[in-house]
């Protein structure tokens, strides 16, 4: 029985050729496993460069759409409540960036899931020494998932 729980809201107009739901809670359930061992809500929201973009703006000040965007959720003292965070996926900014590095987007899609786990968990990539410690959790846990494909650059 999973530890995760998945809200999957997709909200991109092309729907054909996304992983499955079964995909991401895989992928979230590799990215988690090793912090948790109670169950953990995560919301995965798919989205299109529009959304994106404003996103990006209102959130992070970025002029332009970005990939994946990570809200961790933390909750009052009073309230016992599963809710690690949520995760905002570019599918255009996905499928783009896949085609470009030449890598399986399958694969490219689990790696931004994890980022974003990853992110939620409180990890990021902002010094260079925390960027290699990201990676490299990374690396392992693609690796557990037999994909080996990926290319990390850091945005």
């Amino acid at each position: 029985m999973s530890n995760v729980i998945l809200d999957l809201q997709i909200a991109c107009k092309k729907i054909d050729s996304l992983p499955t739901k079964n995909n991401f809670r895989q992928w979230l359930e590799a990215a988690i496993q090793s912090h948790y061992t109670k169950k953990v809500e995560v919301t995965i929201r798919l989205i299109d460069n529009a959304e994106s973009y404003l996103l990006n703006m209102t959130y992070r000040g970025q002029n332009k759409p970005t990939n994946v965007l990570s809200f961790p959720f933390t909750a009052p003292i009073s309230m016992n409540i599963p809710l690690l965070g949520d995760i905002i996926i570019c599918r255009q900014l996905i499928e783009k960036e896949a085609k470009d590095q030449k890598i399986n987007v399958q694969s490219h899609w689990a790696h931004i899931v994890i980022h974003g786990v990853l992110h939620l968990l409180g990890y990021n990539h902002i010094l260079e020494e925390e960027a290699t410690k990201m990676e490299t959790l990374e690396m392992e846990i693609l690796h557990k998932l037999k994909i080996f494909d990926c290319i990390f650059t850091q945005q």
